[in-house]
């Protein structure tokens, strides 16, 4: 197979895109859409109001109008991330099958599912969290511990089930967690894989994590 092509790739490239059902209707939306492109390619702290007006073509004020400051932007772009990334999980977990290899497999795909589908909202919420103030952060991180349980969850299951052989589950969870965090940055229709292809591969090497038998041998 073709190697794929690791040249950089600039963000903007990449189509602003949020979940389905959550973007405002009209100025709100745009706005909205127009941070998410702009806070990942060039961070919170390096987008200005007079950026994002701009690109929205409308007026600061009228800006202002629809956000009572551009942490309020960022705050809600974290927090459709945080949402739409558990809500997967969970999706995930209630149709897999009930072993703790069969819903580690679920975690994982649907983590590497909503980093491919959602790169730019992804790597918003990923590394602009620390622009919030504890307060409007407080929702998101509320839900990234939702999620940790949620792993950590399965993992002490396949521990006590024999199915995992994990020295350090703290560790193995801090690696899988973080699993498919940077499909976001590289994934896309120049590369040679499809999203599927690429979330049953990093399935197969959260399982080896784990010391469980790979999916192939286990069906």
């Amino acid at each position: 197979m073709t190697g794929p092509n690791w040249e950089p790739r600039r963000l903007t490239a990449v189509k602003a895109e949020l979940p389905e059902g959550v973007t405002p209707p009209g100025t709100r939306g745009r706005i909205l859409h127009a941070a998410l492109l702009l806070f990942a390619e060039r961070g919170f702290h390096g987008t200005s109001i007079r950026d994002l007006a701009r690109v929205t073509e409308i007026n600061s004020a009228t800006l202002y109008a629809h956000y009572a400051a551009k942490e309020d932007i960022l705050a809600e772009l974290i927090a459709l991330g945080h949402v739409e990334l558990y809500n997967g999980m969970l999706t995930a977990l209630s149709t897999a099958g009930p072993s703790a290899r069969d819903r580690l497999v679920a975690l994982v795909r649907a983590q590497v599912h909503m980093h491919a589908d959602y790169p730019l909202l992804a790597v918003v919420a990923n590394n602009e969290m620390h622009a919030l103030s504890p307060q409007k952060a407080a929702p998101a991180l509320s839900l990234r511990e939702q999620a940790r349980q949620l792993l950590y969850g399965v993992l002490r299951d396949g521990v006590a089930a024999g199915e995992f052989a994990i020295g350090d589950q703290v560790l193995a969870g801090i690696a899988l967690g973080s699993i498919g965090i940077r499909v976001a940055n590289w994934f896309g229709p120049d590369q040679p894989y499809t999203r599927d292809q690429v979330a049953d591969t990093f399935a197969e090497y959260a399982l080896r994590i784990v010391c469980a038998l790979p999916i192939k041998e286990s069906s």
